[in-house]
């Protein structure tokens, strides 16, 4: 989610509805003692109490290997009063799991434990310390370790994306696996992993016996998906795009407001391109912009096409 879920992202979908709380981009910790600015800059909202503007807490989230530098970083961050901190242990991009951060820690669940200790010991109590991770770096032999070693550590509540790091997104997720976790710990588990859908939420809780639920690309192909299993409703692409067309429309003023307008469109298509896979209108209308580079040129053709689609 990296690059696509930040502030502006967060504020549209929490205000659809659905959210218990959300999580940020990940902060890399790796060198020093990051200035209050650099989390700002990651979450805005901690200007306003670490929420949203629909009132959604936002957790922060670190990775990084290096236990006491996670722990300074927490403590400078505690300062801030964040709705949370969240330790990432499931990042599988390459770039970043070559320096040692994300799901290449997965084989070593001592490290894990460490992190998580001094992370917990460096933080008030009042704020929750979390963490997500994948089931191993090629295999799950270490995951059930890995999940016992974080609870050791202190956290509160993990969530854990059912693939390994060498599965990167390819499908199917491996719920069981999920479901194997929940069983031999004792904290509360998150399940992650292929939920595009309501019927997707419902199959995850039954094959996982969790309770929640983290919406990760789904609900950003679907922004109504987390309102929708709120209200237990069922999947309505066609009568939603109204309501999705203005999301769009909100977006896109936010984001000319945030980056430089050749940057805009990108942002927007970025969007458009995972939404695809729930609308045909955000299909017809990514093929229309899908050659435009300048944000003055994208204004008036997305409303042509966002009037004509909501008629």
């Amino acid at each position: 989610m990296e690059g696509l879920a930040d502030d502006v992202l967060r504020d549209v979908l929490t205000r659809a509805g659905g959210y218990d709380c959300c999580v940020t981009e990940f902060v890399r910790v790796s060198a020093t003692v990051l200035p209050h600015s650099a989390f700002v800059r990651v979450s805005p909202e901690l200007r306003r109490s670490s929420r949203t503007r629909a009132g959604t807490p936002v957790r922060i989230q670190f990775l990084g290997s290096d236990p006491a530098l996670l722990a300074a970083n927490a403590a400078h961050l505690a300062r801030l009063h964040p709705a949370g901190i969240d330790l990432n242990f499931g990042c599988p991009t390459p770039l970043i799991n070559r320096n040692r951060g994300g799901a290449a820690l997965l084989d070593e669940p001592e490290l894990l434990h460490r992190i998580a200790a001094a992370v917990r010991a460096a933080v008030p109590a009042a704020i929750p310390v979390t963490a997500k991770m994948r089931l191993g770096i090629s295999d799950a032999a270490k995951a059930i370790d890995c999940a016992l070693a974080l609870e050791a550590g202190g956290i509160q509540e993990l969530a854990v994306h059912a693939r390994t790091k060498d599965d990167g997104y390819r499908p199917p997720a491996r719920w069981e696996w999920i479901a194997a976790i929940r069983q031999a710990v004792r904290l509360p588990v998150v399940a992650n992993g292929e939920v595009w859908t309501l019927a997707d939420y419902q199959n995850i809780r039954a094959a996982t016996g969790c309770d929640d639920v983290m919406l990760g690309r789904g609900a950003v192909a679907d922004p109504l998906l987390a309102r929708r299993i709120r209200a237990d409703a069922p999947d309505d692409a066609g009568a939603d795009w109204t309501a999705v067309a203005g999301m769009i429309m909100d977006f896109w003023t936010q984001v000319q407001a945030k980056v430089l307008p050749a940057q805009a469109p990108g942002r927007l298509k970025q969007w458009l391109g995972l939404m695809r896979r729930s609308y045909a209108q955000a299909d017809e209308l990514f093929m229309a912009l899908r050659e435009l580079r300048l944000a003055h040129e994208v204004t008036p053709l997305l409303h042509r096409h966002l009037a004509a689609g909501t008629r």
